[in-house]
């Protein structure tokens, strides 16, 4: 499994800037000491949020950096958190375990572990578990601040 926490961590790393490079990015986070505690965040079973189809966990959430987040979803087998949709934000979907199918603007594609999507901004979007076990993949989106 080392090919996988190695994917993760570089995927991550194109998509966020290490906790030095943040804290210099936005004024917000000129103010917030980032230290190896707050900077480290391991899957805690006890925070994941449940949904109707499974459950998310934040590693980064909106209030963490400049609304730069970090999130595993998991579903179900053959279930999908929402249908597709579309928002201002563009986001990366990173498949960790099981099949998914992605849903991008009226076509479809079905991919399993270590593919990214990519979902640009204000296009329908969506991705579903069309497998037979657990879906589990990362959201990375920036949310504007408001």
């Amino acid at each position: 499994m080392k090919l996988l926490n190695y994917s993760v961590i570089a995927f991550a790393l194109i998509v966020f800037p290490t906790c030095s490079q943040a804290q210099n990015m936005d004024n917000d986070s000129i103010d917030k000491k980032y230290t190896i505690q707050n900077c480290v965040n391991h899957f805690n079973g006890s925070s994941v949020v449940k949904t109707k189809v499974g459950y998310q966990y934040w590693f980064a959430d909106k209030d963490f950096l400049d609304g730069r987040t970090l999130k595993m979803s998991v579903v179900k087998p053959h279930e999908a958190t929402h249908a597709p949709h579309k928002h201002p934000e563009d986001e990366f979907f990173f498949v960790l375990e099981g099949t998914a199918e992605f849903y991008l603007d009226g076509q479809t594609v079905v991919s399993g572990p270590y593919t990214s999507f990519y979902c640009p901004s204000n296009v329908e979007h969506g991705i579903k578990n069309v497998g037979d076990t657990e879906l589990k993949y990362l959201v990375i989106k920036k949310y504007e601040k408001k």
